[in-house]
């Protein structure tokens, strides 16, 4: 799907298109997403009844995930989460699935906490940036998050398990299922793939220990999407820009009156973008990919066009994008900022509730 048409596709998806075409195009979409859901709903009963079996570690396990298609934020969370515990003295092991990279389907170890053992492009770039931003963190990779917890028993020994992006890994039982929603719209137009966001229907949120709401207001409370669980709430944002080729960050104010060109393959690039213009950069263009695409020499090349064509003096881009561009051309790399995302709990008091019940287990 081009970036445009899967651009399309999410504010269709989300609910924040609604013209006569828009719910034509919906309509057409909805008799498939209805056998989409009954076989979710299907899937996730015969987990509940045990005629589905789930496998176990014999370590705790604390699931990520969400109910809708990116863009929630899971990574950041995750790496949230990883350092509370590298904190606690544990030994960390996050078990991903490596979408996108070239060893995608293969159960392998990223980072056993001291040295990373895989390129982004080999296992994918979510794991390789949890491994390379939280010191000390053991990353291992498998479709078959099992085979991948049990190479990581076997190799590394860690004493608790994150299974990233997990919510519908409904194969491996976990001690804590963590579910976030984004805050603004946490089910997006109400249906399921492919007429809407969903990945499963919304009842499933009721499998959840925990709701962290992504994406909040500075300021006010978002409502409940679940009543009755307990809930953070949680912002992200981007503070400074660091370069590509290294060096010390420096605040994002620092682009304020430069021609800057932004590019992200992310799920939703537009809320980068826009939360760049908040901070007063002005954006010459803003180029978006799809989510996790490949830097190949094509998409360089014309990223450089680009750039000369516009004018601009730098590019920014996400840190996850940043992982893939390590073999950039040094004219080009030279002039491309990183922007990490930073991410924010109000309250975790929540969470760390959480944490501890399972820890004092």
């Amino acid at each position: 799907m081009k970036a445009s048409s899967a651009t399309y596709w999410r504010a269709l998806a989300s609910g924040t298109r609604k013209d006569m075409l828009d719910r034509l195009i919906l309509a057409l979409l909805i008799p498939l997403a209805l056998p989409y859901a009954l076989i979710q709903r299907l899937r996730a009963g015969l987990h509940s009844a045990g005629i589905l079996r789930a496998n176990s570690l014999p370590r705790p396990v604390i699931s990520v995930g969400n109910i809708t298609v990116g863009g929630t934020g899971k990574t950041p969370v995750t790496a949230y989460i990883a350092r509370l515990l590298l904190e606690q003295g544990l030994k960390v092991a996050v078990l991903s699935r490596g979408y996108g990279g070239t060893l995608e389907g293969q159960t392998a170890i990223v980072s056993d906490g001291r040295e990373i053992l895989l390129a982004a492009e080999q296992c994918g770039d979510e794991p390789f940036l949890l491994a390379s931003t939280v010191p000390g963190l053991m990353v291992v990779m498998g479709s078959d998050r099992h085979a991948a917890g049990m190479l990581a028993l076997d190799r590394l020994s860690p004493d608790i398990f994150l299974l990233d992006d997990g919510f519908q890994h409904l194969a491996l039982r976990r001690d804590v299922n963590i579910l976030l929603l984004d805050c603004m719209r946490p089910f997006g137009n109400g249906w399921t793939l492919p007429a809407g966001l969903l990945r499963e229907p919304h009842c499933a949120a009721e499998r959840a220990d925990l709701i962290i709401h992504t994406r909040c207001p500075d300021a006010g409370s978002s409502a409940r999407a679940v009543p009755g669980k307990p809930a953070c709430r949680a912002r992200h944002g981007l503070g400074t820009v660091v370069p590509l080729t290294g060096g010390n960050p420096v605040a994002i104010e620092t682009l304020r009156g430069k021609k800057v060109l932004a590019f992200a393959g992310i799920a939703e690039p537009e809320h980068f973008f826009a939360e760049l213009r908040s901070r007063g950069v002005e954006l010459v263009a803003a180029i978006s990919f799809p989510d996790h695409a490949p830097y190949d020499d094509a998409r360089i090349a014309g990223l450089a066009a680009q750039m000369r064509a516009c004018g601009a003096e730098c590019a920014v881009t996400t840190e996850k994008d940043g992982v893939k561009l390590r073999q950039l051309p040094p004219k080009l790399a030279e002039n491309i900022l990183l922007a990490p995302l930073a991410l924010a709990i109000d309250d975790p008091s929540p969470l760390l509730a959480s944490l501890r019940n399972l820890l004092q287990k």
